[in-house]
């Protein structure tokens, strides 16, 4: 899987313009990131958007004001999205179903209100012309290519944690307090800590979404943190597959994807058609672009 997304990934800009494809695999890295917290933990967080905004300001704010090299202004950002990560964590995971995730769609939106108010955010104008610079000293960002192949190498690298988590012990434990949380506890582990860990960790990852997308755009907007990106995620990981390893990434090119063909021909009625593509989801493909496929496989080899 992994030789065939990175020969997918270096074939893929000449085909495809880098800059869409730069902004795929930000997004597909945030709905992973987002899957690993509902689809292995069963945590539905509808704030996560707070840390993919918050990271990319504190990126922009280190590159553009402080001057710091991309690769130091993206590990601010993401450690600022883990620190965050904690304190909505330790407040979040006392309750848990739907007061949960009103929880975490409250704090995002107290994020929200303090990137508007903030005077070096920029306010409803955003943080706007980030610079690139230079990564390790010496390799131009502004170059496209050269900016595509780091996002790149980010994805990979993003995605291999998430998947060497999701196959470790420990994320067969977040499998077994998804599935049953009192028989977890029983068995004597300490569900709280796995679920902080996990929120944590996902928060983090999405920070790293986050700040990337900040330098590839140059832009640090309050689009950012929205509740509708938060919304959106949930939708890329629905679409995709809630709990496999791929759907996530499949469902954030499949959303992108829409998005950019359809923005010019159908303007405001874009998020008509995701409502609807999300209806004919939940009805007809429960599992997911890749839960059905994987699914419709498993029938095809039983049938054997």
């Amino acid at each position: 899987m992994f030789v065939a997304l990175i020969a997918g990934g270096v074939v893929a800009p000449f085909l495809v313009y880098p800059t869409f494809l730069m902004k795929v695999l930000c997004f597909a890295l945030f709905a992973s990131a987002f899957n690993l917290l509902l689809g292995f933990a069963g945590l539905l967080s509808f704030g996560h958007a707070a840390f993919f905004g918050a990271s990319a300001y504190v990126c922009g704010y280190f590159c553009k004001v402080l001057g710091v090299p991309p690769e130091l202004a993206i590990l601010s950002g993401t450690l600022f999205a883990g620190l965050l990560g904690t304190l909505f964590g330790l407040l979040a995971i006392r309750r848990a179903g739907i007061y949960f995730a009103m929880i975490t769609l409250a704090l995002s939106q107290l994020v929200y209100f303090l990137e508007l108010q903030l005077p070096f955010t920029g306010g409803e104008d955003g943080l706007q012309g980030i610079p690139r610079g230079h990564l390790l000293g010496f390799i131009n960002l502004s170059n496209n290519w050269a900016m595509y192949y780091f996002v790149l190498a980010i994805f990979l690298a993003g995605f291999w944690l998430i998947h060497r988590t999701i196959h470790s012990p420990f994320g067969q434990v977040l499998k077994a307090i998804r599935e049953n949380e009192p028989r977890a506890i029983s068995l004597g582990y300490a569900v709280d800590r796995y679920k902080l860990l996990a929120f944590v960790l996902s928060s983090t990852l999405a920070g790293l979404a986050g700040a990337t997308k900040a330098l590839v755009f140059q832009l640090a907007s309050l689009t950012d943190a929205h509740w509708h990106t938060s919304g959106e995620v949930v939708l890329m990981t629905l679409l995709g597959g809630l709990g496999t390893v791929l759907g996530p990434s499949v469902g954030a090119l499949t959303i992108v994807g829409l998005e950019n063909q359809l923005a010019d021909k159908v303007g405001s009625w874009v998020t008509v058609i995701m409502g609807g593509i999300f209806v004919i989801c939940v009805l007809l493909f429960r599992r997911g672009i890749v839960g059905e496929l994987a699914a419709l496989r498993l029938a095809r080899r039983s049938g054997v």
